[in-house]
C-alpha cells in the first residue's frame, strides 16, 4: 500500500473551501478529515468516501465496490468506505457534492456515536446505592448532627 504526496496535495486542492481539510496516515493508506469529521479514506491513490447503505445506490450505479483489504483469513471489505469514480477528480463540483454527502454522514454518525456514549455515562451516573458496595453509601450519607 503506498500513496503519493502529489495526490494527496491534488485532492487538498480539489477540496479546497469545504473546511480545514486534513489527511492522517494510517494503515497504510490516509484517513481525510474536514473539521476533524472523517469523510474518506486515501488508499493506493485511490480515494474512497464514506457512506451508508442508502448513500450506497449512487456509487454501486457507477460500478463502484467498498473499501477491501487483506487480512490474514482472506479479504475483508469494509462497506463504511466506497470506491469514488475516477471521473470526480475532473469535476470539482461534482467531488464536492459527493463529499458534502459523505461528510454528512460522517457528522450524522459521530453525533449518534456521542449521544450513545452520553447515555451510557448517564446510566452508570443513575446506578442505585442498592449496588454500591457500602463504604460509597456511607460517604453517600449526610453526616450526623452532633
Amino acid at each position: 500500500m503506498s500513496l503519493s504526496e502529489g495526490y494527496v496535495e491534488h485532492l487538498k486542492e480539489l477540496l479546497d473551501g469545504i473546511g480545514h481539510i486534513t489527511v492522517r496516515r494510517m494503515f497504510g493508506g490516509a484517513g481525510v478529515y474536514c473539521d476533524g469529521f472523517i469523510f474518506a479514506f486515501l488508499d493506493e491513490d485511490v480515494l474512497y468516501l464514506k457512506t451508508d447503505e442508502p448513500g450506497r445506490a449512487p456509487f454501486e450505479a457507477e460500478g463502484m465496490g467498498p473499501f477491501t483489504y487483506e487480512s490474514k483469513d482472506g479479504p475483508i471489505q469494509t462497506f463504511s468506505y466506497y470506491r469514488a469514480p475516477e471521473r470526480l477528480l475532473d469535476d470539482p463540483d461534482d467531488l464536492r457534492a459527493w463529499v458534502y454527502r459523505a461528510l454528512a454522514i460522517s457528522k450524522r454518525d459521530a453525533t449518534a456515536k456521542a449521544k450513545r456514549k452520553s447515555a451510557h455515562v448517564a446510566k452508570e451516573k443513575k446506578t442505585p446505592s442498592s449496588a454500591m458496595p457500602k463504604t460509597e453509601k456511607r460517604a453517600r450519607r449526610k453526616p450526623a448532627r452532633s
